[in-house]
């Protein structure tokens, strides 16, 4: 077992190396830079795909006219080079009586230094070389590193994600199990309409009905509107604040975990279907042995082998999937909108920071499912497989 997960260990590696490689191609091809944004944002351009005429294979955007960026015509030069070394684009190349000890604006300045351009190749690898220390950098727009931007959204993803996906698997599991038992039923003829529904129904859309029923809309004020907690919060008691807490999640939390509540109680009833037909349950029920021995027994740890397997997709999906809806919703400021927003501003270091951690995040959790594997069915022997 330890040789496989060192193994699955020595695959992560490769697997996001791919992962970045890919994306950061990708956004060579996206027109608009940040420092086309810059630009426009100083130009009073709004967004810089307003103004953008063209991009180079660099994804450093070109206009007809000769300069590097159609925003920024009336911006210095010296400027605009300065923040190409200060985002990592270009670098200067200086003589050596002003090789590291001249100040960055003044050498922008100087004649007796020059621009270098470093190329996407280049700056791919210095990012990687920097993510494999987990150092992210930090945000073009925002003055703070890239991590402890992303500490300071966890809480609202992780409210979401963790919150959503134990409800989501308190309930599934019981309910499919139960569904099995009464497969044909009238509980298993309503039941399954409900679940269907709240399949159908877009967390969005059920997240927006929810608000309007039960957070003042038009029916009742139950439920508070926005954020995690109250703005009283720090003078609250423990007690108060635990409840406080949970108050601000039920709706959130409840229109996150809709999709993934029906997914897994429909692969649960079909996967405990599928094993009470076979036949060691038969042998067991001809033994005379009870139906809560038969199923719980026998019948649950291999039933549960098809959810197992299914815990990292569901759980990354109610962690990322619809994140960034909810989190407009109810006005909650998380991951999903940090995600969109570097996204829409080019901020590259938040994009590929982010991308980096949580793909390494999704891998860990992939090796966890294996593990929990074993525990589950003993029978299985990862130590064995080849490669």
């Amino acid at each position: 077992m330890g040789a496989y997960i060192l193994r699955r260990l020595l695959l992560v590696i490769p697997t996001l190396f791919g992962v970045m490689l890919v994306n950061f191609a990708l956004t060579q091809f996206v027109p608009g830079g940040p420092i086309e944004q810059v630009a426009a944002q100083l130009e009073g351009g709004g967004d810089s795909l307003g103004n953008l005429t063209g991009a180079n294979s660099d994804g450093m955007p070109t206009d007809s006219g000769g300069s590097s960026y159609s925003g920024a015509r009336g911006l210095p030069p010296e400027f605009l080079a300065e923040l190409e070394v200060e985002f990592g684009f270009a670098r200067f190349i200086c003589e050596p009586d002003y090789t590291g000890s001249t100040a960055v604006r003044v050498m922008a300045r100087s004649e007796q230094c020059e621009k270098e351009m470093i190329s996407g190749t280049e700056r791919f690898l210095i990012m990687m070389g920097k993510y494999l220390t987990f150092d992210f950098g930090q945000s073009y727009f925002r003055s703070i590193s890239v991590t402890d931007l992303i500490l300071e959204k966890m809480p609202v993803s992780i409210t979401l994600g963790l919150w959503s996906t134990l409800l989501a698997y308190l309930i599934s599991i019981p309910l499919g199990i139960r569904k099995a038992m009464r497969d044909g039923s009238s509980f298993d003829t309503w039941t399954s309409g409900i679940v269907i529904a709240a399949y159908s129904i877009p967390s969005f859309l059920f997240a927006i009905l929810l608000m309007v029923v039960f957070a003042g809309g038009s029916y009742f004020q139950w439920f508070p509107l926005r954020g995690l907690t109250s703005e009283n919060w720090a003078q609250l008691s423990v007690f108060g604040k635990v409840k406080d807490y949970l108050w601000h999640i039920i709706l959130p939390v409840t229109a996150q975990m809709i999709s993934g509540f029906a997914t897994l109680t429909l692969l649960t009833k079909n996967s405990f279907l599928d094993e009470i037909k076979k036949q060691y349950v038969l042998t067991a029920r001809a033994k005379g042995l009870s139906e809560t021995r038969v199923l719980y027994g026998h019948v649950f740890r291999n039933a549960m082998m098809l959810v197992i397997a299914g815990f990292p997709a569901v759980f990354m999906g109610v962690f990322f999937g619809s994140s960034l809806l909810i989190e407009t919703i109810f006005s909650l400021d998380g991951l999903g909108q940090l995600a969109f927003k570097s996204a829409v501003e080019r901020d590259y270091p938040v994009m590929f920071g982010t991308l980096f951690a949580f793909g390494l995040v999704g891998l860990v959790i992939g090796l966890l499912s294996d593990l929990m594997y074993v525990l589950v069915d003993p029978r299985i022997d990862f130590a064995n497989r080849e490669g």
